[in-house]
């Protein structure tokens, strides 16, 4: 069933990982629909905290760059700073192997699409996790590279999702304990790329 699961990119909460990747404060002014991508990236990881799934998050070069933007509560996540582009640093691969070591699935989201988000994602896909990119929770500083982005991730094997699409998935039932908290989450419409 695992074989399966992984085929067609079915999450499971216990098997899944939320990534957030690089929302920093200076990157808003140039970033396409920044506010929209952190109203979304900030429901996913109240909704990830409400789910007990686990989360970690990255900021690029944070010396130089900032801090993840106060609308994302990122309380009680792993925050690892970084200069190179992929979020699959050391530090995190032994963080998952000691402490995530049953997590098969990834949930990532952030900016850039083309650059750190996709070099995180063809890690992960290279290391045989399944990926599901998030894609009105990611922006570029142009929407062409964003567009692309996004279709080389398809064509490399990673899963192309919306935030309530994966929000209802990892739910599974109108009978989920966290189900009100959630649905209370996607009441608003996520942006239109």
């Amino acid at each position: 069933m695992a074989g399966l699961a992984a085929k067609v990119g079915r999450l499971q909460a216990g098997r899944t990982m939320f990534l957030l990747c690089d929302m920093q404060e200076k990157f808003r002014p140039s970033i396409q629909r920044f506010d929209d991508i952190a109203q979304v990236s900030s429901r996913l990881v109240q909704a990830a905290k409400y789910m007990k799934i686990p989360i970690i998050a990255t900021e690029q070069y944070p010396k130089g760059l900032g801090s993840t933007v106060s609308s994302i509560d990122v309380t009680g996540v792993p925050v690892f700073p970084k200069t190179k582009f992929s979020m699959y640093l050391p530090e995190v691969q032994q963080l998952l192997e000691t402490e995530h070591s049953t997590v098969q699935s990834f949930v990532l989201f952030g900016i850039e699409t083309q650059v750190c988000v996709s070099q995180t994602a063809l890690d992960l896909l290279a290391a045989n996790h399944d990926v599901h990119i998030v894609a009105d929770a990611c922006s570029s500083r142009n929407l062409l590279d964003r567009k692309y982005a996004l279709k080389r991730l398809r064509q490399s094997g990673a899963f192309i999702t919306t935030s309530e699409a994966l929000l209802f998935e990892l739910l599974g039932d109108s009978k989920h304990p966290n189900f009100k908290e959630v649905q209370a989450l996607v009441k608003d419409s996520s942006p239109v790329f």
